[in-house]
């Protein structure tokens, strides 16, 4: 997601010590594949759906499975009519937004097991009918963080990856979109179209998407293999076109580059109605509708995230930096290779000023946050640019090889599943060999930044200079590797000088002949902290 959407989850909340979020798991049941058979009209806005969820299980005596679905009350949401396996009825209960599906015995480990359900309703959000800008009909999907269970039977977690498909049957008039490759689009008696598409690929709940509205769809080749695709309102396809294609292909080819192959069949860029700012949907992103015709998509972020969060995803929504921080990170990285240092410094200095901003507002707040209750909570700006914060400093504290070398085994190794903040960290341990437990335990399970003050002065007969510095924010003191820029008289660049600062206070001399015409805290811009307030005494 990005920075445009986080308005919704700006509340702050205290962290409640706990192993995991809230979500309740059932252990045993695995989703493996779901099959969504839709029909939407123009006359309404209800859908009936035929889902078929296929589970495996993985423990022995399981004797019920749960699927998130939404209940029907005041005129919306869905209702079961039946539940079928194997083509005999299951006995089942629809409750609180929860169905439960009954087992005709107890499972045994590795076998598997599928349901079919049928039902219908007006979903309350999830999946929306709308009027375009341009005034015409559509119907556009939003599940991000649970409304999936909206309009869908899953397990509505990311923990819980799964193939899928959606066979959609709609007017005629209108071209649907979805996640995968187009297995294929049939005409039908009285102006109807089913159009089928298939994910082969796993990936969480909240990343199926579908679009149905009257497209121009561009298919613009291939990049490394994978067909490229824009998928835009008739009336701004020249301008969509523009705004997706060229920056796709650069973000395509330098994120395979560096981090690993890109993981779906396809990307479609699609212009959405009723999205915020854009939604990163596994092959098939979703822009919102004002920003295609001026330019202003950011396309780069959301190509980061289906290398971070959509193909390595999260075990559960605590370690959404695991996502958003490293597609923040990951869109400076583009600009800094394809804008050069003086760029990607620029949107540092910007991150690092408005992370301060947030920390006042927020001072305990940290980018982990355990036991998550409230979904609405999900995200704020602190688990997008101080996680992709993070994600700078530890390339500077096991350095530029090392990171690229554990970024590349990360992706490999955690590529189509999940992982957790331990899981990279013990990656980043592996290349790097350093212990990196009070680094990640720092800048992740720790509010508040550092704010660094102090003075300077040289003494000539010693030729020297000595620079005391102190952490002046409140708290224990930060473990921190500082760089001291020394510049010359006549000179445009420092002469650095590395130093430690594990103290509240320390005083540190460095050799140095002549009197500095300044002296500059992080001049290459490494260390996130407040601005720095270093005076000469």
């Amino acid at each position: 997601m990005p920075r445009a959407t986080i308005s919704i989850a700006f509340l702050a909340f205290a962290a409640v010590p706990a192993r995991a979020d809230m979500y309740p798991r059932q252990p045993g049941v695995d989703a493996v594949h779901y099959v969504f058979r839709l029909s939407l009209r123009d006359e309404a806005d209800e859908i009936a759906g035929e889902a078929t969820a296929n589970v495996r299980f993985l423990a022995d005596g399981v004797t019920e499975v749960l699927l998130d679905l939404a209940s029907a009350a005041g005129g919306k949401g869905m209702t079961v009519s039946s539940a079928t396996s194997g083509g005999l009825p299951v006995p089942f209960a629809h409750e609180d937004g929860s169905l439960q599906l009954s087992l005709p015995a107890p499972s045994k480990a590795g076998e598997e097991a599928s349901f079919t359900v049928e039902y219908r309703g007006v979903p309350a959000d999830g999946l929306r009918f709308l009027a375009n800008l341009h005034g015409e009909r559509v119907a556009f999907s939003e599940n991000w963080p649970d409304k999936a269970r909206e309009w869908l039977p899953v397990i509505d977690h990311p923990h819980d990856k799964a193939t899928g498909e959606f066979i959609v049957t709609a007017p005629a008039r209108y071209q649907v979109v979805a996640n995968g490759l187009l297995i294929e689009e049939l005409d039908l008696p009285g102006d109807q179209r089913r159009t089928h598409w298939k994910q082969s690929v796993p990936i969480a709940s909240w990343l199926h998407a579908l679009g149905v509205a009257r497209f121009a769809v561009h298919h613009a080749g291939s990049i490394r293999g994978v067909p490229l695709e824009s998928w835009v309102f008739p009336q701004d396809d020249v301008a969509g076109r523009a705004a997706f294609e060229p920056a796709s292909r650069q973000a395509m080819d330098f994120f395979s580059e560096r981090i690993g192959p890109y993981a779906y069949e396809k990307l479609a860029n699609v212009q959405a109605t009723g999205i915020h700012g854009s939604t990163e949907h596994a092959s098939a992103i979703f822009h919102g509708e004002k920003s295609v015709p001026d330019g202003r998509v950011p396309v780069v972020h959301e190509m980061a995230h289906q290398w971070w969060g959509n193909s390595v995803g999260i075990r559960d929504w605590d370690d959404i930096w695991l996502s958003e921080g490293f597609a923040t990170y990951f869109d400076l990285l583009f600009t800094e290779h394809f804008e050069g240092r003086d760029a990607f410094v620029a949107g540092l200095k910007r991150s690092r000023s408005h992370v301060a901003r947030v920390e006042k507002k927020m001072p305990d707040a940290p980018v982990i946050r355990r036991c998550l209750a409230d979904m609405r909570r999900v995200l704020d700006p602190l688990v997008y640019e101080k996680g992709g914060w993070t994600l700078h400093m530890l390339r500077d504290q096991v350095g530029t090889d090392a990171f690229w070398k554990g970024i590349r085994e990360y992706y490999y190794r955690y590529r189509d599943a999940n992982a957790s903040t331990d899981e990279f960290r013990a990656v980043m341990e592996g290349v790097s060999g350093k212990d990196l437990d009070w680094f990640f335990q720092q800048w992740l399970h720790r509010g508040g930044i550092p704010k660094l003050a102090g003075s300077w002065r040289h003494d000539a007969a010693a030729k020297t200079v000595e620079v005391e510095l102190e952490q002046a924010q409140p708290g224990e003191p930060f473990r921190l590797s500082v760089d001291i820029g020394l510049r010359a008289p006549g000179e445009s660049r420092e002469r650095i000088q590395r130093v430690e600062l594990v103290d509240r206070k320390r005083t540190f001399t460095i050799p140095c002949e002549a009197e500095p015409a300044a002296i500059v805290l992080d001049p290459n811009i490494w260390v996130l902290m407040e601005e720095p307030e270093l005076g000469k005494r």
